[in-house]
């Protein structure tokens, strides 16, 4: 894993690993302790552990790449020099599994070269699985090469989704696509972190993925993970996927057109 459009990746993945197991192993040494909770709202939280994680993240990267930009979630926005390159990260994708003590968590880290994600980690420290991938080199698990699934028919797949953070005011809109692919799918899981839902995508733990309303910090890293081990992504309509889009469509490739007719079903009969 080395050539991103004949660039050497291997500094900026190896950068990208290290800060995500630093990350990482400062969430596992406080999975247990109290947490000190703040409301951004009255769904989306943020605690001391996601400040603190996002810290280490960019203390290390800005050592190492001091004219990098880097656009964090927490609080993080930093201009670099460089013009080029721009790390996205989401320190503890999964904050509120974290805050209760859900083991379903993860690191999210991305590099992007002149808008194009060109290195993607994503880690989960409490089964310590790492997915990684640099553009045009394939997608891994702690080392081992992943493709998606070769399943090939909405009613045999297992697809996973998420709610956004104004599902309390949207609930029946959102709904309305659980229970259209609720009757076409095998089954659904709804886990709480959307970077490791695109991962368990590459890796063929799942079948299609959906939701609406993610940050590029919740996708970029996953995503290039996802395209790299052979999946799909667009959205709701079938266009390109972009991380500052609020549709997320990711399949094995073999059932997105079945997802797709599904969410348009969905759309065509739910007032936004």
């Amino acid at each position: 894993m080395s050539k991103a459009g004949g660039e050497t990746t291997e500094p900026f993945l190896a950068a990208a690993e290290e800060t995500a197991r630093v990350a990482g192993a400062f969430i596992v040494e406080n999975w247990q302790r109290f947490k000190e909770i703040t409301y951004k709202s009255a769904i989306d939280i943020v605690t001391e552990i996601d400040r603190k994680a996002e810290a280490k993240i960019v203390e290390i990267l800005q050592r190492r790449f001091p004219d990098h930009s880097i656009l964090a979630e927490e609080e993080t926005r930093i201009s670099g020099s460089s013009g080029e390159y721009r790390w996205i990260i989401d320190p503890l994708d999964g904050t509120t599994n974290f805050a209760h003590g859900y083991p379903q968590v993860s690191v999210s880290i991305a590099l992007e070269k002149n808008r194009r994600a060109i290195v993607g980690v994503v880690f989960d420290p409490l089964r310590r699985e790492l997915f990684k991938a640099a553009e045009g080199a394939g997608a891994f698990l702690n080392d081992s090469p992943i493709q998606t699934s070769k399943t090939a028919e909405l009613d045999k797949a297992l697809l996973a989704t998420g709610f956004p953070y104004d599902r309390r005011e949207r609930a029946d809109f959102y709904l309305n696509f659980f229970k259209a692919f609720l009757v076409r799918c095998q089954g659904i899981r709804r886990a709480g972190s959307a970077a490791l839902d695109l991962c368990y995508l590459a890796c063929g733990r799942i079948d299609g993925f959906w939701e609406l309303k993610l940050h590029a910090w919740d996708t970029a890293a996953a995503s290039l993970i996802v395209r790299e081990a052979g999946g799909n992504l667009t959205d709701f309509d079938g266009n390109g996927f972009t991380i500052w889009g609020e549709e997320t469509l990711g399949s094995n490739g073999l059932i997105h057109a079945e997802m797709l007719e599904v969410l348009a079903q969905a759309k065509g009969s739910t007032p936004p």
